[in-house]
């Protein structure tokens, strides 16, 4: 797949039905964050205020939600309980409704 130049075009590589998930993802992003400024970093969406505070990634299976250090993990890990999760990374999978409501 080709790197994308930004989160439009990332978001555009993928199928429809990805695209949504993305977006919303995108969206929920942002809203939390509306003074961080959108980048691609390591060939993914990024979302940077002073550092990067945020990425997110489409994987075959997955989406991945990948916050800066382990704190948002350990934070909402109750929450996160149901979903595969690392010192720095969250997968949510692509089949069924996303949580990110």
């Amino acid at each position: 797949m080709e790197k994308a130049e930004n989160v439009d075009s990332y978001i555009a590589k993928f199928d429809q039905e990805i695209q949504v998930i993305l977006q919303h993802v995108r969206e929920a992003i942002k809203e939390a964050a509306p003074h961080a400024t959108e980048i691609i970093s390591y060939g993914m969406p990024a979302y940077r205020v002073n550092i990067n505070i945020m990425y997110f990634a489409a994987a075959k299976t997955h989406l991945g939600l990948y916050p800066a250090g382990s704190a948002a993990i350990n934070h909402f890990k109750e929450e996160l309980a149901g979903y595969k999760t690392s010192k720095g990374a969250i997968q949510f999978h692509m089949i069924g409704p996303c949580p990110l409501n």
